[in-house]
């Protein structure tokens, strides 16, 4: 009796720290919004939106744009990439397009042709500060 209760708020608990897994070979096209993390091991043309962690792997890619709140990457991205913690580029990995962070970690070899904004919250509190002095 107790078990079953314990169980299904478990179960509900961790609705958002489930995993999405892409296989090798598949292809998504279109808009995907999701509260738990993916693996991407297929391939994405659209738009992936994710509060929690993205991972691509080496035969991952996706083309279009990406929001959530860690990235570790080791294939292709080419678009928007929208990371609000840490975006980690393994040395395969190979970015194209724009990106807005707020860390950065890059292994040796890595392919980085981005634009990037690092956006941290210090940075918001000077710009705040200032406005606060000038008015």
């Amino acid at each position: 009796m107790f078990n079953d209760k314990k169980s299904s708020k478990k179960g509900h608990m961790e609705a958002g720290k489930s995993q999405n897994r892409i296989g090798h070979g598949t292809v998504i096209e279109g808009d995907i919004k999701s509260k738990g993390g993916f693996r991407i091991d297929g391939t994405i043309n659209g738009t992936l939106e994710t509060p929690a962690k993205v991972v691509i792997g080496k035969d991952g890619a996706i083309n279009g744009s990406l929001q959530c709140s860690n990235a570790d990457i080791e294939g292709n991205f080419k678009g928007k990439l929208t990371v609000t913690g840490l975006l980690t580029l393994k040395s395969s990995a190979v970015i194209e397009g724009e990106v807005i962070i707020s860390k950065l970690a890059v292994d040796p070899g890595a392919t980085f042709n981005a634009t990037c904004s690092m956006n941290t919250g210090v940075k918001n509190l000077s710009d705040s500060n200032k406005k606060g002095k000038s008015a």
